[in-house]
């Protein structure tokens, strides 16, 4: 392990003793040594998050969680979001953690940041509304639509960016407010067939996010439809400036259901969760 890496892990576990932690978050896509990480295993639960399936499997002995997250690249930032959000959605953080995040740049395989977080502060809408999510929606089917949107925010279609909007829970009420602007590709496939937890299903998704409207996703991961127009929205100066109206209409619909919905801006690549007409968590495209 470069020395680097084991001095803020290091730093790691002695922080989190000092602000008594629940949980130790690492982010890494290499792990040369696994002497450090086994050592501190046995002081703090760790949740070690990655893209790598190798790496993953080699670590999966020596800590608490494992978490396999989207194949792009992030920022800091975002791996520290991306990692959050997974282990909020499958219970394994909730309000009142305090928790020590560990990440750095997956080109250099180098830990270079430690960040400190509070769940029930600086997340307090968010944990509420995961912990809502959570009661009709599989944790599973959530972390693969955030997935979906995080890989599709990073590579576009084709060369070209991509905008959309993934519409998550309440399928009846959000189909009652809204209205179809094209002929359902979804309409007339059995429901196994257009599960978004199946993996031969996700080119299909990623085909069809280049057409205008929302994609309309039930609790149980099946596609209801896509080419949605949403009928409901919030007034702009209810979001912060320089949102376009994907974002208006999703925090609309999000305000006046019980749906989630995660957007992707098309100009900037930034991929946004809105609950309750509110925006949860912003996670940002990286440019390297």
């Amino acid at each position: 392990m470069p020395f680097l890496s084991q001095v803020i892990l290091e730093s790691a576990c002695e922080i989190a003793d000092k602000v008594q932690a629940t949980h130790i978050f690492i982010y890494a896509d290499t792990v040369k040594d696994t002497k450090t990480l086994e050592e501190i295993a046995k002081r703090h639960p760790i949740i070690f998050a990655s893209k790598n399936e190798e790496v993953l499997e080699e670590v999966r002995p020596l800590v608490r969680h494992v978490l396999e997250v989207p194949q792009v690249n992030l920022t800091r930032t975002g791996q520290v979001k991306m990692a959050v959000m997974m282990g909020l959605s499958a219970g394994l953080v909730g309000s009142g953690d305090r928790i020590v995040c560990v990440a750095g740049v997956p080109r250099f395989g180098v830990l270079d940041s430690l960040i400190i977080l509070d769940i029930g502060k600086e997340f307090e809408i968010l944990t509420s509304s995961i912990a809502s999510i959570g009661e009709s929606i599989k944790h599973e089917v959530f972390e693969g639509v955030l997935s979906l949107a995080v890989e599709l925010a990073n590579e576009g279609r084709e060369g070209k960016a991509i905008g959309t909007i993934f519409v998550l829970g309440d399928h009846d009420k959000v189909l009652q407010l809204s209205r179809q602007l094209i002929f359902n590709p979804f309409r007339g496939y059995p429901e196994e067939e257009r599960n978004i937890l199946d993996p031969t299903l996700r080119e299909t998704i990623k085909e069809f996010s280049a057409l205008d409207g929302a994609f309309v996703i039930r609790e149980d991961g099946v596609v209801i439809t896509a080419g949605r127009h949403l009928s409901t929205a919030l007034e702009e100066e209810d979001l912060p400036r320089g949102l376009g109206s994907r974002h208006v209409a999703a925090a609309g619909i999000t305000h006046v259901t019980d749906a989630i919905a995660i957007v992707i801006s098309e100009s900037t690549g930034v991929v946004r969760i809105f609950k309750s007409g509110q925006i949860l968590m912003e996670i940002e495209k990286s440019s390297g």
